[in-house]
């Protein structure tokens, strides 16, 4: 199922993130990208207050991202996106705590999802299994193998 993000609206509820950062709407992009590869899910992400000759479309691998201009707003183009998609709308979530894109996306018979809400499936898909001290896990050497190919290459510890 495919996403539709209100990006300021969850920037504020990522720690470490905030709206007064050069960089934030970048750094949700990376985030995101790193959701998508997780979930499987793409993700269309929108931004306000594009700065004059950076609005328009770009695409992250799994995760577009939509640079609204001055003059009009995220809110607005979510609500465009889902008229839009007409009745394949509810094959879509949309995630925004804000309770306008959450009404337009109910009568759109999207599923909704609060900033809150995703970010806590984000974070859950960022947890990582647990495993044994000292236990190397996939792709990984133990410090037996790395000693081994160590004496193989005649490369000693010291």
């Amino acid at each position: 199922m495919p996403v539709i993000i209100d990006g300021h609206n969850l920037i504020p509820r990522i720690p470490g993130l905030s709206l007064q950062d050069i960089d934030d709407e970048l750094r949700l992009v990376e985030m995101l990208q790193d959701y998508c590869q997780r979930s499987r899910k793409q993700v269309e992400v929108f931004f306000d207050n594009a700065p004059p000759g950076q609005s328009g479309v770009r695409t992250f691998g799994s995760v577009k991202a939509r640079f609204i201009r001055e003059g009009k707003t995220a809110d607005r183009a979510i609500q465009e996106k889902l008229e839009k998609l007409g009745r394949s709308a509810r094959n879509w979530t949309v995630v925004s705590s804000d309770r306008q894109v959450q009404a337009a996306a109910r009568a759109a018979r999207a599923r909704v999802l609060s900033a809150d809400e995703f970010l806590r499936e984000m974070q859950q898909l960022e947890k990582p299994e647990d495993k044994l001290e000292g236990e190397a896990g996939p792709g990984q050497l133990s410090p037996e193998e790395i000693d081994d190919w160590l004496k193989l290459f005649g490369k000693s510890e010291e």
